[in-house]
């Protein structure tokens, strides 16, 4: 039966158009229920066998739903069928495997679509996973279940009706099975629609009131409202109001506002900013200082910004807050200079809005005349815009203000970023000894991630949660509330223990980590391990796929590596050039487009190696096997082949789909080893020499374009075998191999770049680097300015030729220390798609080329697949390809994936090394030399080079009434002393104690979050320094240890030497 749908929608440019669209009612569509015995469910499944959707174990993806669901006395056998706020609202809950044998109308998932694409996909994830057994009804396709929509009947209401109409026709149809259909909702109207017509329906809690052996499923309900508990402050006066979309759009098309992603400092939870396009074409940093002025704006959120008067810019760098509990926040900005106008708060001021002005100080430092009020009327250029007060056009902002930074505040979120969240009960709370009973009871909890603020929920597990790590999400931030309203998702264990902590640190960096499900192994080879090459099924006979495995190839790659992305070789040619080849694994040959397991590696992006364990993109099998290049068996790979001369530069280049035979798979020492070894003159070897005379060519070519060599600190640990306990730290050693593979991997990633953006110029997935705006490094080079340093920053050639005459002869680190520093400086590099910039935007600033792109590591980064696809196209008139190559929308998506997952990844790695420094150090106290690398208005970042770490040193007390021993002095760019006397800078070389808080895991905030703790040892500064008698006390007790470490040395020794003493001993 064919009908047409008629509705209107708004395109991109604005303009409303109406669209006609065929609609066909079927009558051949199944229920989804597996022992249905009705002809048009059985011929469903049959039909789905023969299009190859055979069982997955006792479920059939056609008909998943149980014979055996869930019995409650009040229903009976029953299926759940959710409506859309409850999916909207619920989905936490929902994704519990407890809840099974749901049935998903397709009404419902259209509105989902339409609302949330997050929570559609989720439900869509729970979909294809056949083991929960939910199914998608089509009711919207179905000859009986299809209703139109009324005259007088909103879409909403048609929705609703025909939710209703499809339950009672499931009611009908099951009614022999002994099934009934239950439609949960918590639309009041919609429950009493569907009692009359005699609809089975209930509310959430009612629902849950079934699954009686999971008392926490009631804990999870979103959308609660929470009122404050006891001791909020009850003259809290609320946040301003958001301005409409509409008025945000004018707005920002006007040049009155400017719109960027909040980030919030990670020292300061109270400090955020956005950096934010301006007419000019440059992008700036436009901070947003203190919670009334970020207006419930969290981290990640895409805000609008208003920019402040001048007046109200910030001059002094941020403050680190020692205590994370916001309501505790001291006053550590006490001095009033003779520029400030508004008095200082005395700490009696216990008032709220004494309170706010402390947290707005320790949030901002000083602002400039001490001015921390709006004025009420409007400025000059505001015609149009009265309701944001004053304010400064983003037009008159200038580079290099002696106004101070430009800073904003919030006037409307345009996306949200909520996210679910790692949390602990709020210490301060649970030590007022609430009980858990069976009323639920609202409480405050701490996310781990500090930049995210206190979130109210209500549980009745306090006891159960004290002291432990649990999962939240946020549900609302009403502006009558100081703080967002969420709900508790589900336990995660212990606080303080290491399989806890690693699980908070993935849900908290967003890494997928659940074991691959059925349906991504499901598209391995079936051959499993035993997979060999067939030259026939592989295109090797037909000479599509070039056979290689009589080079002499070889791997060179860190100890431990299973997962070998890349081999080279080179041989010496008969002119006296060289061919040389990077080969790279095929994984396109095993990942083909649209299956499961390239959906799940998409998702997943990239491989992410923490301290004890790998959570990789693709299952095992393929990772460290299949595509593997592992030594001494054929492997598929993509071969990258260039004719190079003695110069190293490219006579030409090649790329095929390739076979290879690997003869060596060396770590960097072995293969360092053969280079240093004269005695060595294998073909192998003759090979790695030849490639690191070629690369050092490579290298210089590319130093003297300006690529620039920067640095970052890195560690490794050494664990031990059982217990996976941290035994040894160590910074890592980076050898002449290390850089021979960097450059013929750099060179591949250049060439393949050029070659897929010359036959997809619209559509190459490409990897930039911006050019780092002059003003990020200005506080580098005020420190510098008293060393007699300057930095070059024109270009990155002029950088890097600056960074190599900044030595000092009294400090051989800090040449590598200024690297890092420098580093911190640049902008973060990112997937882009080629038709979205220009080809001036395609540089990648710190490797000095015009173009580049990922190709070598299609095991580990989802990106490089997207390449081998394109460059496989590039070279193959009869490749064979979709949409994903061609869209330039699809591959925008899909680079805002990958920048995302490449970011977090990066930042998980970095969390697990700060675990199991903590893990480390538990127990211990450690005296280390450090340098200063940032300077903070209470405080001073310290990196420890010997262990790679960096820890704040604070210069004022928790307690509001202990002034700063030091305060920050902006010609300088120091913490300076009262008398002048004692000063720390940036570069400043220190003596720093380290220490892991000893305090029970639930004691307070810091315990909590274990927190390496640093005290400064030297200098000695009065009020800040550790005391002497206990700086010699710690330095005795080492000594002490030391010698009975060295008296069992002996005495291990003299066992090993004569066992016959071991009695005497």
């Amino acid at each position: 039966m064919l009908r047409n749908k008629s509705f209107v929608k708004r395109t991109r440019k604005g303009n409303i158009v109406r669209t006609v669209k065929e609609h066909y009612l079927r009558d051949d569509i199944s229920c989804g229920y597996e022992s249905c015995k009705h002809s048009v469910c059985i011929g469903a499944c049959t039909e789905a066998e023969e299009q190859g959707k055979a069982p997955v174990g006792d479920v059939h993806p056609a008909a998943p739903l149980s014979s055996s669901p869930r019995d409650s006395v009040q229903w009976g056998p029953h299926y759940l069928v959710p409506d859309t706020n409850v999916f909207v609202n619920q989905i936490d809950i929902l994704e519990r495997p407890i809840i099974n044998n749901v049935i998903v109308l397709s009404t419902v998932l259209d509105e989902l679509r339409g609302l949330s694409m997050v929570v559609y996909n989720r439900v869509r994830t729970i979909v294809r996973d056949h083991e929960r057994r939910w199914f998608v009804f089509s009711n919207e396709h179905h000859r009986e279940t299809f209703v139109d929509r009324a005259a007088d009947e909103s879409p909403n209401d048609r929705n609703d009706r025909a939710i209703r109409v499809a339950v009672k026709w499931l009611k009908t149809h099951l009614e022999g099975a002994l099934i009934r259909p239950v439609m949960v909702t918590n639309d009041e109207d919609n429950l009493r629609r569907a009692t009359a017509d005699g609809v089975t329906a209930c509310r959430m809690e009612e629902c849950l009131g079934v699954y009686t052996e999971y008392p926490e499923l009631l804990d999870m309900m979103g959308s609660v409202n929470i009122t404050e508990r006891s001791g909020a402050d009850p003259s809290w006066e609320g946040y301003a109001e958001y301005l409409s979309p509409v008025q945000i759009q004018a707005g920002v098309k006007a040049g009155v506002l400017v719109q960027g992603t909040l980030q919030i400092a990670p020292y300061n939870y109270l400090e955020g900013s956005i950096f934010a396009a301006f007419p000019d074409g440059k992008e700036r940093r436009i901070l947003v200082i203190g919670r009334e002025d970020m207006n419930r704006a969290i981290q990640g959120d895409k805000i609008a910004v208003q920019i402040l008067p001048r007046s109200q810019w910030r001059k002094a760098p941020s403050a680190a807050l020692v205590d994370e509990d916001e309501d505790a926040v001291p006053d550590v900005d006490t001095k009033t200079e003779a520029t400030q106008t508004t008095p200082s708060v005395p700490d009696t001021d216990k008032t709220n809005e004494g309170r706010a002005r402390k947290r707005a100080r320790v949030a901002g430092g000083k602002l400039a005349n001490g001015t921390a009020t709006r004025a009420a009327e409007a400025s000059d250029g505001a015609e149009g815009h009265e309701e944001l007060g004053e304010f400064v056009k983003p037009a008159d902002v200038e580079d290099d203000s002696l106004d101070g930074e430009p800073t904003g505040r919030v006037v409307g979120v345009i996306r949200r970023n909520w996210r679910s969240y790692c949390a602990f009960l709020d210490p301060n709370f649970a030590h007022k000894g609430a009980k858990a009973s069976s009323a639920p009871v609202s409480v405050s909890v701490l996310a781990m991630d500090r930049r995210i603020p206190k979130i109210k929920i209500r549980t009745r597990q306090v006891d159960v949660l004290s002291g432990q790590r649990f999962v939240v999400a946020i549900d609302s931030w009403p502006k009558e509330s100081r703080y967002p309203h969420g709900h508790f998702v589900r336990a995660l264990g212990d606080a303080g223990d290491k399989a806890t902590e690693t699980e908070v640190l993935l849900l908290e960096h967003d890494v997928p980590f659940q074991p691959f499900t059925k349906n991504v192994r499901a598209d391995l080879p079936p051959e499993g391990d035993k997979w060999l090459l067939d030259i026939d099924r592989d295109q090797v006979a037909s000479g599509r796929r070039r056979d290689l495995r009589h080079v002499d190839v070889c791997s060179i790659d860190p100890p431990g590596c299973t997962d070998i992305d890349d081999a080279l070789h080179a041989i010496r040619l008969p002119n006296d050039n060289f061919q040389v080849g990077v080969h790279i694994a095929d994984v396109t040959n095993f990942v083909k487009p649209n299956t499961a397991m390239d959906k799940e590696a998409a998702h997943r992006s990239t491989t992410v190696y923490l301290v004890d364990r790998r959570i990789d993109m693709l299952p095992e099998l393929l990772g460290t096997n299949l595509c593997s290049l592992m030594s001494n068996v054929d492997r598929l790979a993509f071969s990258c082949i260039w004719e190079l001369d003695q110069d190293a530069t490219i006579v030409n280049v090649t790329f095929h789909k390739s076979v290879i035979h690997s003869k060596a798979s060396l770590t960097y020492e072995e293969a360092q080893t053969r280079i240093d070894d004269p005695s060595l003159n294998d073909s192998i070897t003759s090979s790695i020499r030849d490639l690191n005379m070629l690369a050092k060519k490579l290298r210089k070519r590319r130093m003297d374009a300006g690529a620039l060599t920067l640095s970052s600190p890195e560690v490794r640990f050494r664990l031990e075998n059982d217990s996976q306990d941290p035994v040894d730290v160590e910074m890592k050693a980076l050898k002449e191999t290390n850089a021979l593979v960097e450059e013929f991997m750099l060179l591949a990633n250049t060439s393949v770049a050029a070659k897929i953006y010359e036959h997809f110029p619209d559509s190459a997935m490409l990897r930039r680097h911006p050019e780092p705006p002059a003003q990020n490094f200005d506080n580098l080079q005020h420190a510098l300015k008293p060393l007699g340093i300057q930095l070059e920053t024109g270009s990155s050639l002029a950088l890097a030729q600056s960074l190599d005459r900044a030595v000092l002869a009294s400090d051989p680190y800090f040449n590598n220390l200024l690297r890092i520093l420098t580093t911190r400086c640049m902008m973060q590099a990112q997937y882009f798609c080629s038709g979205s910039c220009t080809p001036e935007e395609f540089r990648h600033y710190g490797l000095a080329t015009g173009i580049y792109t990922h190709f070598t590591s299609p095991i580990r980064r989802y990106a490089d697949v997207m390449v081998h696809r394109l460059l496989h196209a590039s070279i193959d008139r009869d490749a064979v390809y979709g949409s994903e190559l061609t869209d330039k929308i699809k591959m925008n998506e899909q680079c805002d994936v990958l920048n995302h997952r490449h970011r977090m990844a990066q930042q998980a790695s970095r969390s697990s090394v700060e675990l199991y420094t903590n893990l480390f150090f538990k127990g211990k106290t450690v005296e280390e030399t450090g340098y200063v690398t940032q300077i903070l208005q209470n405080g001073f970042g310290v990196l420890i080079p010997s262990y790679g770490i960096e820890g704040v040193v604070y210069t004022a007390a928790r307690d509001a009434a202990s002034p700063s021993v030091l305060e920050y002095e902006q010609e300088s760019h120091a913490l300076v002393s009262h008398d002048k006397a004692s000063e720390i800078r940036l570069f400043q070389r220190v003596r720093v104690i380290l220490q892991v808080d000893d305090k029970p895991v639930s004691a307070n905030v810091s315990s909590m979050r274990r927190k390496l703790s640093l005290r400064l040892a030297e200098p000695v500064i009065a009020g800040l320094s550790i005391e002497a008698s206990e700086l010699e006390a710690l330095r005795a007790a080492k000594k002490t240890k030391a010698a009975s470490a060295d008296e069992d040395g002996k005495i291990v020794e003299m066992v090993a030497k004569h066992p016959e003493k071991i009695q005497t001993i």
